[in-house]
């Protein structure tokens, strides 16, 4: 029956199955039953061994993580009470592992006394990922299994292992290539024949022996992980929990890890995480758009452009293992392309993270061209020129005429109307956005836009793509900017605002690094190339409303020819070959200007003043792209943001933000900015809705 612990004899062993579809989860009920299991095994005479398994297709994913938001019912079954009852038992235990053993799942098969796993099974503790950390002796039972160092990396990484790297460091016994279950059984019966002592990680202390006189792992293992542990908790909490294994008496230590499992599963950080989770898994559902969709075969690709972001659209396509032929327009822009993505390819090989025979492999699969025609047979063509519709729909036009009639024209567009890239061809309902975040080849996101005319065939195969090639795809409507960039805009006009009225770049980027972003705006805007986003505003400027003033402090920049790293100046200046950004009092000085030109008296602005200026006006724009029907949930623009523009993951993105910070006070806040600045600041009608209903954006979706 699903949902229990199914109990099997086979003579003198018992056989437990996890059975609850499709990860067979530990829920309140699941743990009941495997309790039940385990006692009867234990109070049954005849039964001499036990071993434990998963039904269908893996032994178990670990909790059920909708369940923590939940109290546990009266009488719940303590999952660090039965594993200490597995780890005692004096009759053998062990665990026969396949598919995945995540987070209480391998918490269980670490209190067996021995772990076979199937081959292509994947073992770990991801519990870090969703903000808390294992819960039921797993940063106890793994430290003495394998020792501190090791134990360290698998607990805070996060990830989960292939059963190849698991055996090698020690908390899989054993590789099984033939009958799992059968030679788990086999070796049960073994341990209970022979009698010899079992292994029971709680009682290992071989390696914690071993560090006691290297106090300092600790605390050397927190200064390496402190950039990518940057405002999250959990990995700090996980690493003090295993240095108890050191300070504390084993029970004491357990009782300590439960502790502070429960204080992280309450945080916001957690709730942030558990967000996160879900809603990347809920972009890929699309209404209109059912799985039964037929989805196109791609078997090669090509891709008009070989600058930064089309160079990089064509690593990530052949990082896929897909053959892509590359197009540009002359002889000296392809040989320089085509040198940038061997030079980073290089660079990777250069790291270790790459070899050399793989990149070999993978500049094989790049064909570069002058010739039209060579597109000829690609399945799907992603277009990567200049960010200016006059040219990207002479491109499509081409295109048109060249691709064969079923091939998917993708269009990498970062603010333009697809609709009317679309309307250059004859196949509308084959015309998709495809808007990569740079690097290409690097970052995660794909906004895909759809347009008026896109079929859900071409929506469905290009959000396989997306999975195909390593990036989390997002569907989006038609707008400029679509959605994270008009958001960003928001975002972007509040901060210049704040530069004439009184702040500095290097101020508002270090609040909003402090806030959790990998960088604020303004070294976002150096990395990216200050004259890409001048190219479109001058292209905007003839149709811009007249409420819709953005200041010109970024425009008098690129006058002056500084664009950025690219050229060793923009917002802030660089030495030669540094990407450290360095405050200019040139900037300085034009940004003062600007301020007495427009008449406003410069202020000293607060950092406290900072993160409500940008910050709120980016949410308000989210409510209106939500009420439009641009982004199908707020959870979409919460993945968009965290994937697109590094929002701290255990913020949860900005909606999911701003219902913790609470709708009412950003409404509030909106209210005031409105009357001060402006109709464009005019709170979001949603926004207004649900502020007034004391609702959150979760409640939208």
């Amino acid at each position: 029956m699903p949902g229990s612990v199914t109990f099997e004899r086979h003579d003198d062993v018992a056989l437990l199955r996890l059975d609850n579809p499709p990860v067979n989860g530990l829920s309140f009920a699941m743990r009941a039953a495997l309790g039940e299991r385990v006692a009867q095994a234990l109070a049954d005479e005849a039964v001499k061994a036990i071993v434990i398994a998963g039904a269908d297709r893996m032994f178990c994913g670990g909790a059920d993580i909708r369940e923590f938001s939940a109290p546990p019912p009266p009488g719940a079954a303590h999952l660090p009470a039965i594993l200490d009852e597995i780890e005692a038992s004096p009759k053998p235990v062990v665990a026969a592992i396949h598919g995945v053993a995540a987070g209480g799942g391998m918490e269980v098969a670490l209190a067996c006394h021995v772990r076979l796993a199937a081959p292509g099974t994947r073992l770990g503790l991801p519990e870090v990922t969703l903000g808390i950390l294992p819960g039921a002796g797993g940063t106890q039972r793994m430290p003495r299994l394998i020792g501190i160092e090791k134990a360290l990396d698998v607990i805070v990484g996060g990830k989960l292992h292939p059963v190849e790297k698991a055996l090698a460091l020690g908390f899989v016994d054993e590789c099984v290539e033939g009958d799992l279950v059968e030679t788990a059984i086999a070796r049960a019966r073994r341990l209970a024949a022979d009698g010899a002592p079992l292994r029971r990680a709680s009682k290992l202390t071989e390696h914690l022996e071993a560090a006691l006189g290297r106090p300092e792992i600790f605390d050397d293992f927190r200064k390496k992980m402190a950039k990518r542990a940057r405002g999250f908790d959990a990995p700090y909490a996980c690493v003090d929990c295993v240095e108890t294994t050191l300070t504390m008496p084993y029970a004491e230590a357990l009782k300590n890890e439960r502790a502070v499992f429960h204080r992280l599963r309450e945080s916001d950080q957690s709730a942030a995480q558990r967000h996160a989770f879900f809603a990347e898994r809920e972009v890929a559902k699309i209404p209109d758009v059912p799985k039964a969709t037929p989805v196109r075969s791609i078997a090669s690709a090509g891709v008009v452009g070989c600058g930064t972001m089309g160079g990089g659209i064509a690593m990530s396509i052949a990082n896929a293992g897909l053959p892509v032929t590359v197009l540009e327009s002359s002889p000296e822009a392809l040989d320089r392309g085509m040198a940038i993505i061997r030079r980073n390819y290089a660079a990777t090989v250069s790291k270790g993270r790459l070899s050399q025979a793989q990149m070999d492999a993978r500049l094989a699969r790049i064909t570069p061209t002058l010739d039209d025609a060579d597109l000829g047979a690609a399945d799907v063509v992603i277009e990567a020129v200049f960010e200016e519709l006059p040219l990207k729909k002479e491109v499509f036009a081409r295109l048109d005429l060249v691709c064969k009639p079923e091939a998917i024209l993708a269009t990498n567009t970062s603010t333009l109307d697809v609709d009317a890239i679309a309307a250059a061809t004859s196949r509308p309902e084959r015309v998709i956005g495809t808007h990569f975040f740079s690097p290409a080849n690097v970052m995660k996101l794909m906004e895909n836009v759809r347009g008026a005319r896109t079929s859900p065939e071409t929506i469905a195969t290009v959000m396989k793509l997306s999975k195909k090639l390593g990036k989390v795809g997002v569907l989006v409507g038609v707008c400029d900017g679509f959605v994270g960039n008009r958001m960003l805009y928001a975002y972007r006009r509040q901060a210049d605002f704040l530069l004439e009225e009184g702040a500095l770049p290097e101020q508002i980027d270090r609040v909003i690094y402090d806030f959790g972003l990998p960088m604020g705006p303004y070294q976002m805007a150096d990395l990216a190339g200050l004259d890409v986003s001048w190219r479109v505003r001058k292209a905007q400027a003839p149709n811009r409303p007249a409420h819709l003033r953005y200041s010109p402090i970024a425009d008098r920049i690129c006058e002056q020819g500084r664009y950025g790293q690219k050229t060793g100046a923009g917002w802030y200046r660089y030495e030669e070959g540094s990407r450290l950004p360095i405050p200019d009092p040139a900037i300085h000085e034009l940004i003062a200007n600007v301020s007495a030109e427009l008449g406003i008296e410069r202020r000293a602005i607060s950092d406290d003043e900072i993160i409500p200026r940008c910050l709120y006006p980016l949410v308000n724009e989210g409510a209106k792209i939500l009420d439009e029907g641009l982004a199908l949930r707020a959870g979409d623009i919460d993945v968009i943001w965290m994937h697109g523009y590094g929002f701290p993951r255990y913020r949860g993105g900005p909606m999911f933000w701003a219902d913790l910070v609470g709708l009412r006070t950003i409404y509030d806040t909106m209210s005031r900015l409105h009357d001060e600045h402006g109709e464009w600041l005019a709170p979001a009608p949603l926004l207004k809705r649900l502020a007034e209903q004391g609702k959150g954006f979760r409640e939208v979706d």
